[in-house]
């Protein structure tokens, strides 16, 4: 996978996906409801997903096993009445922080991959040791976000499958510490785990996933 310098934000050729919304000076994807602020988008796709998982945890239970159609289905649950393009896999070439994701044209071979080989594997997570837990939640989060399938919103909707599958296995939703005191160096941590990840190094997620259980069940991390 090759990696260039490019700016931190998004770089993307013409085309539907890439458009800004008008009057958003390029904070703001062109969107349905015409929203043109960062911090209104930002608390209209919080409320959408929060009702989406709400929804989402009535399907999907301690037997399910996850899809990629299942997570074109959760993402478009999620982001439909906002994004046109919600639900449907990119076709956009994307790089931030001088990390370039792999080709548009390769996201349904690769999400066609991940559910055979990661996704078949690990889900539906089973109970387990933590660590055992931890590690299948891992794979999972780093394989999905090297693939980076949609648009945007790829983060949330991989921390999304986390919380699944932490549910899945009888475990509370992770505690990734994003907010409050010490958040800098939890998303930090947790950014360069992922990076490790991206090259099939799945430990250093795996411990930081370990931590985040902990802190939810009120342990050590």
């Amino acid at each position: 996978m090759s990696q260039r310098r490019f700016t931190s934000r998004y770089v993307t050729p013409k085309g539907p996906e890439a458009q800004w919304q008008p009057g958003s000076h390029g904070r703001v994807l062109r969107n349905l409801l015409g929203i043109r602020r960062k911090t209104e988008m930002d608390h209209v796709e919080l409320d959408a997903m929060v009702r989406a998982q709400t929804k989402y945890l009535a399907r999907i239970g301690p037997d399910t096993r996850l899809t990629a159609s299942l997570l074109c289905q959760m993402h478009r649950g999620w982001l439909g009445d906002i994004y046109e393009w919600a639900g449907r896999y990119r076709t956009v070439e994307l790089a931030k922080a001088g990390f370039q994701w792999p080709p548009a044209f390769r996201v349904p071979a690769n999400m066609e991959s991940f559910e055979k080989a990661t996704l078949g594997r690990c889900t539906p997570c089973l109970p387990g040791p933590l660590v055992e837990v931890a590690g299948r939640v891992a794979r999972v989060h780093a394989d999905l976000l090297l693939i980076y399938p949609f648009r945007d919103g790829n983060g949330r909707l991989a921390r999304w499958v986390a919380d699944l599958m932490a549910l899945q296995a009888g475990l509370p939703a992770p505690d990734y510490a994003f907010i409050g005191r010490g958040a800098k160096a939890s998303r930090a941590a947790y950014l360069d785990a992922v990076r490790s990840g991206y090259l099939a190094d799945y430990d250093p997620l795996e411990v930081f996933f370990v931590a985040a259980l902990r802190r939810r069940l009120g342990q050590r991390p």
